[in-house]
């Protein structure tokens, strides 16, 4: 089928509705010139479908300058920070984040769709792999341990980064914490320690959704394109669902992951890869079985992480839980 610029438009545009790429029935927001320009089946179900569309969408919209690239990942909802379930409250996101008003966004998203259109149309659109440096760092090498044996489970992190534009000074990092309770209810400060072993000094916390912490390390002295630091972090974190996970914001090389559980090991581990942030609080999201060894311990790698899905694990402590999901 030959795609039309303009048939692509419109459907992009219709694209953006309700919760964007998050809309429950999103198979109905998906027309002919969308699936024939990025290659979909007709048989895609609603969670095919949107991996595949943020898949092909995600290095499209990397590509554009940094006002369109913000105001669609607004637009689509393909940023956690603006997940909001209507279109103008996503806008008025972008317009805060971009310091314009409301009208000036929706003509950057016009802009942006248009220019999205023409990109798979022409089949220019850059071939990204997890690997790819984003604008200013990404990690080559993450290495995580775990253990959920002590009264307050502790993760320790060493991450390798390189730096993709000269005078890095901070890095920008995020962990989140699924709060219990009701949805939205903001996480006490008392559920995330963070220490710096090496490597920088934490100059700021924020939150920046009622689960999501933002951090900011500043680094011993600005690195220069292309060079390579090490830096190590122990978070002790109190756990409210039984899934870890690693959701990177930036691209990442390699995430090897450690979990030590408690005797007895839980009755049930999956290896989650690629999954929806917000899927993976759901006990549907299984993923592929694993077996904890004779110490009660899991090692699991991922390659070529993708930025904005989640890889990691979950468990179910009884058999019961295991068979109900």
């Amino acid at each position: 089928m030959d795609v039309s610029t303009a048939d692509l438009v419109s459907e992009l545009k219709g694209l953006r509705k309700g919760r964007g790429l998050f809309a429950v029935q999103l198979e109905k927001n998906v027309g002919p010139a969308l699936r024939a320009a990025f290659g979909i089946s007709g048989e895609s179900g609603a969670a095919e479908l949107r991996r595949t569309l943020s898949e092909r969408l995600l290095p499209l919209i990397d590509s554009l300058p940094g006002d369109l690239r913000i105001s669609l990942l607004a637009a689509f909802g393909l940023t956690e920070q603006a997940r909001h379930p209507f279109y103008i409250d996503r806008v008025k996101w972008a317009a805060s984040t971009l310091k314009r008003d409301a009208r000036t966004v929706r003509r950057r998203i016009d802009d942006g769709i248009a220019r999205l259109a023409e990109l798979a149309v022409d089949g220019t659109a850059p071939d990204r792999p997890a690997s790819h440096p984003s604008p200013h760092w990404h990690t080559e090498v993450l290495r995580v341990a775990l253990t959920l044996e002590q009264p307050v489970p502790e993760v320790f992190e060493f991450r390798r980064v390189v730096a993709d534009a000269d005078d890095l000074t901070e890095l920008d990092l995020a962990l989140t914490l699924t709060a219990a309770g009701a949805p939205g209810r903001p996480m006490p400060d008392s559920d995330l320690q963070v220490d710096v072993f090496y490597g920088g000094s934490l100059v700021s916390r924020q939150m920046q959704s009622s689960d999501r912490v933002g951090l900011s390390l500043r680094l011993p002295s600005p690195l220069r394109k292309g060079e390579r630091h090490d830096i190590a972090l122990r978070f002790r974190a109190r756990f409210h669902h039984p899934h870890y996970v690693c959701v990177p914001r930036h691209p990442c090389d390699l995430f090897d992951l450690h979990v030590r559980f408690p005797q007895p090991p839980p009755a049930w581990v999956g290896r989650l890869e690629r999954v929806f942030q917000d899927d993976v609080r759901d006990a549907s999201a299984r993923g592929t079985p694993i077996e904890a060894d004779g110490v009660g311990e899991i090692h699991e790698q991922f390659r070529h992480l993708t930025p904005g899905f989640a890889y990691g694990v979950r468990w179910q402590e009884s058999v019961a839980d295991a068979t109900d999901t």
